[in-house]
Formats: structure tokens, C-alpha cells, sequence
């Protein structure tokens, strides 16, 4: 399926970087990070970046938010050669740089990342050649080097939980169903069902972004906008993302695996096991579900019959720096406490 411009809403223009460095990287280059976040969720993006750092990344993060920048942002500079309104940039050492971007938009956050990702190649990373896509709630644990080569095989994703939904599966129909009435026509590619977590894409592969952005507008019309997401009990809804069985419960992630059918170029999964729903060598951990590392009571948790995780285990494994987010002291204690926590889970299991 091809898409072209007039398809979608282009919402901002921007240039690269007027540092010299930056210009040299990005012209040959390299790859650039991306997320979303709020309020509490800025722990995740200082944890994420500490990992990427950990595992070789260098480079730029892009960063879209809403509300109040972080405490530890606190020496981000305006940065105007960024042409996005209010953004500022932290520079957290020589190697690694996290811009922030105020965002624009009633669009809840879940449902943004095709549209920001679109904007930011078309404007302050428009010279770069790779781009990822990570929610502020994974952490990065094998070396970025795989990464960049994951997306020369095709659109970099993961396989979820709820993997797989089968061809006939009626989830899989009712989509091809919807998007066939907007005359867009869906083939059956693999089984996998892919978490919306996590999407990392070559320049060349952008009309990617231009579908899964273009089926989630078409989504809109029966969701009753994209302002809404599952994730959000507050607002009202024109349908009930309660039941799991609606082919739009998951919103982004089914419009982002729609997309997938109506791709034709490649697609490389990488299974359960990528973020850590399975057994088996984690690549990006994912704390999906309410409960995230920076809120989570350990030792409660696992009176309830809930150890710690591996995300919680990678998370406080990158709290340290270079982005410090608790005292030596603090961090101490949460240590002790999941150590703790994982010895009580020897005995304490969900039935």
C-alpha cells in the first residue's frame, strides 16, 4: 500500500542540529531514539536512557511530553535551531543528548507515536537514517549494535502477550472488514501480534508510519477519536474498551498491526521472549500493566504472590547514571528490598 503526503496531516517542520558534531552524525548516520511521556513516566525515560547509554548508544533522544519537565531536566536549555516551539535540550554528556518536545496535540499518547515519529523525521531528525520508537517503561538490555542491524531486515517489532491471532481470527477479520469499508484492503501476513511498545524503521521504510498513522485516523471515526486508549479510564468513550474482545481494545497496537497487512514491504518480529513475556534472552524489557518499577512496592507485591520481574531488576540496574535519579541510600534500600521480595516469592505464589 502506498501512501503519499496529501494522506496525512504534517504538523511540523524543523531542522538538524547546528552543532557540528551533530550535523556530522546525523548526515551519515546513525540512528535517534523517540518516546512519549507524563507525569510519573519520566523515571522510565532517565532509566531507558541510562540503558541505551549502557548498551553503546550515542547520540539524540527525542523526547514528546506533556506537563512539567522532571527535576532532573532541570538544566535543559531553549533550543531554538530545534524549530519546535519551546523545546529545550539537555545535554547529559558529550555522547548522549535528550531533547524535549512540548507536544501539541488531544491525542492521548499511546495513539501520537506514528504522527511524532513523522514529524520529527521530517523536521529535527530529518538526517537521520534509523529511527526508534521505545515506550518509557522498557529498558534496553543487550547492545545497541543489534538494534541497528534488527532494522535492515524489516519493520523492527515484538511479539505480545496476546500473540497470536491466526488469519481467521476475529479480531483479524473484523479489521479487514472496518478497513475495506475506507478502501483500504489488508492481507494476511504472519500470526504474530505485535506490541505497540516498541517500532524501529530505515528512512526508506517511512511510508510505514504514513499507513499505521493514516488506518489509526480512519480507527477514529469508530473509537470516537484518538483521544482515547484503553489506558485511559477517565474519559468517555463511544465504545467499551473493557471488553477484550473489540477489534480497537488495544487501539495504536491494533491499528499498528492492521498496518503490518497493509505493508508491503518486510516485517521482522522478534518473539515473547524480546520483552521478557517468555522465557528466554530479553533484548527490551517491558513493564506492561499498572504496576511500573519506579511505583511498585516490591515486598507487598510478592505477599501477593508477585516476585519482582526482570523489568524491575534492569530498572533499578539503571537508575545510577549517568541520569542519577535516587541517592546512593535510596537505591540501596530498593535493592535490599527486591532481593528481599524475590526470596519471598519462593513461597508466595498466585494460584
Amino acid at each position: 500500500m502506498q501512501i503519499s503526503d496529501t494522506d496525512t496531516i504534517d504538523k511540523g517542520q524543523s531542522e538538524i542540529f547546528s552543532n557540528t558534531m551533530m550535523k556530522q552524525e546525523s548526515s551519515k548516520s546513525s540512528s535517534a531514539i523517540c518516546t512519549l511521556f507524563e507525569g510519573s513516566y519520566h523515571y522510565g525515560l532517565a532509566a531507558i536512557a541510562n540503558s541505551l547509554y549502557a548498551q553503546g548508544f550515542t547520540g539524540d533522544i527525542y523526547a514528546g511530553y506533556r506537563g512539567q519537565l522532571p527535576q532532573w531536566a532541570a538544566k535543559a536549555q531553549p533550543n531554538e535551531k530545534l524549530l519546535w516551539k519551546d523545546a529545550v535540550t539537555l545535554h547529559i554528556n558529550k555522547d548522549l543528548t535528550i531533547h524535549f518536545l512540548p507536544l501539541q496535540t488531544d491525542y492521548h499518547l499511546t495513539n501520537y507515536k506514528p504522527d511524532f515519529m513523522l514529524e520529527l523525521w521530517d523536521g529535527p531528525a530529518s538526517g537521520v537514517e534509523q529511527l526508534f520508537y521505545f515506550d518509557p517503561d522498557i529498558i534496553v538490555d543487550t547492545r545497541w549494535s543489534f538494534f541497528t542491524e534488527w532494522v535492515n531486515y524489516g519493520i523492527a517489532v515484538c511479539e505480545d502477550l496476546n500473540s497470536p491471532l491466526p488469519t481467521n481470527h476475529p479480531r483479524r477479520k473484523a479489521w479487514r472488514k472496518f478497513f475495506s469499508g475506507h478502501g483500504i484492503h489488508l492481507n494476511f501476513r504472519e500470526a504474530n501480534y505485535a506490541n505497540g511498545g516498541f517500532i524501529g524503521l530505515k528512512i526508506e521504510d517511512k511510508d510505514f508510519l504514513r499507513i499505521w498513522k493514516l488506518l489509526q485516523e480512519k480507527m477514529a471515526l469508530e473509537i470516537g477519536g484518538l483521544g482515547v486508549s484503553q489506558f485511559d479510564s477517565s474519559q468517555t468513550k463511544a465504545v467499551s474498551f473493557s471488553d477484550p474482545h473489540y477489534y480497537f481494545s488495544k487501539t495504536d497496537q491494533d491499528a499498528l498491526n492492521a498496518a503490518i497487512e497493509a505493508w508491503k514491504g518486510e516485517t521482522s518480529f522478534v518473539g515473547k521472549e524480546g520483552m521478557g513475556f517468555r522465557s528466554g534472552s530479553a533484548l527490551l524489557p517491558h513493564a506492561v500493566g499498572g504496576a511500573k518499577p519506579w511505583n511498585r512496592n516490591a515486598i507487598k507485591m510478592a505477599f501477593q504472590g508477585n516476585p519482582p520481574r526482570r523489568i524491575d531488576h534492569c530498572y533499578w540496574r539503571n537508575v545510577k547514571g549517568p541520569i542519577v535519579l535516587y541517592s546512593s541510600l535510596y537505591q540501596i534500600r530498593k535493592q535490599t528490598a527486591h532481593k528481599i521480595a524475590a526470596l519471598i516469592g519462593r513461597f508466595y505464589k498466585r494460584s
